[in-house]
């Protein structure tokens, strides 16, 4: 006769064989998570090609948001009513909410300000103060109503010296009736207080290109100044989500030409700024390009 577990024995049995599987199964299923993720982990750390620095955006466009790379764009007010004269003040602010005081100086500035109407419309570029404190302060006038976008363009320097470019935005808000301009057609040629200026170069998707901008007075070049460290600025928003695209000037001239190097990181339509100055001052050429 064959001997025969009790019940209540073989339940026991079969509750810790049940136990002692799970926790295996569990230990194999661990050992195969945990192998992935410190390979994936190990890629992250060594900079991978699928990561970016904390923070980053689309690589070679800034200012869509208002916090990247650890620092954030804080406005101190921001209420302004068209056409009336005001002040925009801000701080740059680390990760730890402490006003920024230490900038490097890029194309001679330590902080550019870009500001432009949603349509595209209204540029102005400013170079703001800053106090003691990191409170930055500019007077600022939004000429029409509606929805306006600030851009701090600006390289911060930590406490061991590294240099951060960086690129924020945030909006600002004139009241009134908003009647948005169409953007104007692509063209190579605008004219601005009796000055011609062309461009030359077809930028593409991904590829540094170099761009080159003459001006011309009549039949006549007239003798461009330095300005902002080269030639000439350019700067560059696409249309839709004002994306600003990063420039690199040429700081000596092309022969009669301001040459600039410009990646569009998609299809779209863009605007372009173009900064010069003649006889100490400063005008913006202005050009729409599209790029299929």
């Amino acid at each position: 006769m064959t001997d025969q577990l009790p019940a209540s024995t073989l339940r026991l049995a079969l509750v810790v064989g049940g136990l002692v599987l799970s926790l295996l199964l569990g230990f194999g299923v661990g050992r195969l998570n945990s192998g992935p993720s410190s390979a994936a982990g190990s890629a992250l750390a060594a900079g991978g090609d699928h990561t970016h620095p904390p923070g980053a955006g689309e690589p070679g466009v800034g200012g869509l948001a208002v916090t990247s790379a650890g620092y954030t764009l804080t406005p101190l007010g921001g209420e302004f009513a068209a056409g009336r004269a005001g002040e925009f003040r801000f701080q740059i602010r680390d990760a730890g909410q402490r006003p920024v005081t230490r900038f490097a100086i890029v194309h001679d500035r330590p902080l550019h300000l870009i500001v432009v109407r949603r349509d595209l419309s209204g540029f102005q570029h400013l170079h703001p103060g800053m106090a003691a404190d990191g409170t930055w302060s500019v007077p600022l006038t939004l000429p029409q109503p509606g929805v306006w976008r600030a851009y701090a363009d600006f390289t911060a320097v930590t406490a061991d010296g590294t240099q951060v470019p960086v690129t924020l935005g945030v909006d600002l808000v004139a009241p009134g009736g908003y009647v948005p301009r169409p953007l104007p057609a692509a063209d190579r040629q605008a004219t601005v207080d009796g000055f011609t200026v062309g461009y030359e170069g077809s930028p593409a998707i991904g590829v540094d290109v170099p761009v080159r901008f003459r001006v011309r007075a009549g039949a006549t070049t007239p003798t461009l100044e330095p300005y902002l460290g080269a030639y000439g600025h350019l700067v560059v928003l696409r249309e839709g989500d004002l994306g600003y695209l990063h420039v690199h000037p040429d700081t000596e001239l092309a022969g009669d030409a301001v040459a600039f190097q410009l990646t569009v990181p998609g299809p779209g339509r863009y605007r372009l700024y173009f900064d010069f100055q003649v006889a100490g001052q400063v005008r913006t050429a202005e050009f729409t390009l599209s790029v299929p």
